[in-house]
């Protein structure tokens, strides 16, 4: 029954407003928070929607310095961050696998790892003095998607301050909200690369595939030779010269009046 009324009293808050036709302060700067990141024209890509990510998590938080971590099989990289700092700091924490954003994507739960004084903390006996001699004295960080189950997640947003407890007013909650909105647009920015990707792929062996055959073509008329020994003459001649097939076959179709 506690849980039902502290959601009920937390929805009420999150769309409380003055007008019955408009959303709270913080639904509406969350709507507008999506449509924004969404809003990268594609040909920023996967770049353009991290860049505005960072700005977004700088702006709702009032931290001083924001970065994305991103995780794949090869381990940890910073793609962006609001200052060249975040990434010294970061680099130290894939180096030694330790601090809130190694843990903030790798662990379980809600995915979120904060301190308020790094030099202090003897959680991270390395990272936190280092980050500190970098001017960074207080950081959390929130895993992309949070919530979910023990698999790696995408990555994690890190936040840092120049001051001890320079974060300590952040809203947790909203932090975490922000990450999913994050995760979302990143997300979808990486599947519309992709689409554009095999889209490109997809030309080029149809372009590769209808030079081949103009090449083809031009043996098998000016040699009697058949589609077979065509190919492989075209093949044999690419292997000897070193010239890829396609571009083997493009000099031959545009210099056909020379043969």
């Amino acid at each position: 029954m506690t849980d039902e009324r502290r959601w009920r009293e937390d929805r009420e808050r999150f769309v409380d407003s003055n007008q019955d036709d408009a959303l709270g302060p913080l639904a509406e700067q969350f709507v507008s928070l999506g449509e924004a990141l969404c809003a990268a024209p594609e040909e920023e890509g996967v770049q353009g929607v991290l860049e505005r990510i960072v700005r977004a998590a700088r702006d709702i938080t009032g931290a001083d310095v924001v970065s994305v971590t991103l995780r794949d099989g090869n381990g940890f990289t910073t793609p962006v961050e609001t200052d060249p700092v975040a990434t010294k700091a970061d680099a130290v924490q894939y180096e030694f696998v330790e601090g809130p954003c190694v843990e903030a994507t790798l662990d379980g739960g809600i995915g979120y790892a904060a301190s308020a004084d790094l030099r202090q903390d003897s959680r991270w006996s390395r990272f936190g003095p280092a980050a500190a001699d970098l001017g960074l004295h207080a950081v959390f960080a929130t895993g992309m998607f949070p919530g979910q189950d023990a698999r790696p997640r995408l990555g994690a947003l890190n936040y840092y301050s120049r001051r001890v407890g320079g974060l300590d007013d952040v809203d947790r909650d909203m932090a975490l909200v922000f990450a999913t909105h994050a995760a979302v647009a990143l997300k979808g920015a990486q599947a519309v690369e992709a689409a554009q990707l095999r889209a490109s792929q997809l030309q080029e062996a149809v372009a590769s595939r209808d030079v081949i055959g103009q090449a083809k073509g031009i043996l098998m008329e000016r040699r009697g030779l058949s589609a077979d020994e065509a190919f492989d003459t075209l093949r044999r001649t690419s292997q000897e010269l070193n010239i890829k097939l396609r571009d083997l076959a493009a000099t031959l179709a545009t210099r056909r009046a020379d043969l």
